[in-house]
């Protein structure tokens, strides 16, 4: 195992930048209103967090337009998305308040949900707790949709998907 030089804090930074790399993360989504008007942003930092009582955690960058409308109680829709989505991870990726020109999606139970979507989660947030330059959302799953297809996933700063291996 190679030794992370810890000599400055930049060079922390860049070595586990670099190593989170080589984790694979599922691609989503996270969307809600502001009004009429619908938001969302592309996060690869998402995760179960509990079964009883359902629950999920989703972390957003403290300069996020999305997180600027969020408080607790808010509820917020969670888009796995599709390994035949990559286009809509980067347009969700970036900043600006067209992001949903020319995406097929439908306001669904007060949240906008995307078109195609491998899982959908309508969740309200339970919590949002300070994580450094992120904010973690902390969501109470409301109600959950899944189609079978192979996710969209984030590794080596790359696009993939997930495969299984065959059995040993």
């Amino acid at each position: 195992m190679a030794h992370i030089s810890g000599s400055t804090s930049d060079t922390l930074a860049g070595e586990f930048r670099n190593a989170m790399a080589h984790v694979c993360s599922p691609v989503v989504v996270v969307t809600a209103f502001d009004g009429d008007r619908p938001h969302g942003t592309t996060v690869s930092a998402f995760m179960s967090l509990s079964m009883t009582p359902p629950m999920v955690a989703v972390a957003l960058d403290q300069k996020s337009d999305l997180l600027t409308i969020l408080d607790e109680g808010k509820r917020i829709g969670i888009n796995v998305l599709a390994a035949d989505q990559p286009d809509l991870a980067s347009q969700f990726a970036k900043k600006g308040l067209n992001k949903f020109d020319q995406v097929d999606w439908d306001a669904e139970r007060g949240l906008p949900r995307i078109s195609g979507s491998s899982i959908w989660i309508e969740c309200s947030l339970a919590q949002v707790v300070a994580g450094g330059d992120h904010s973690i959302l902390l969501g109470s799953v409301e109600q959950v949709g899944h189609t079978v297809s192979e996710p969209l996933t984030y590794h080596a700063r790359a696009f993939g998907t997930h495969r299984s291996l065959p059995p040993i």
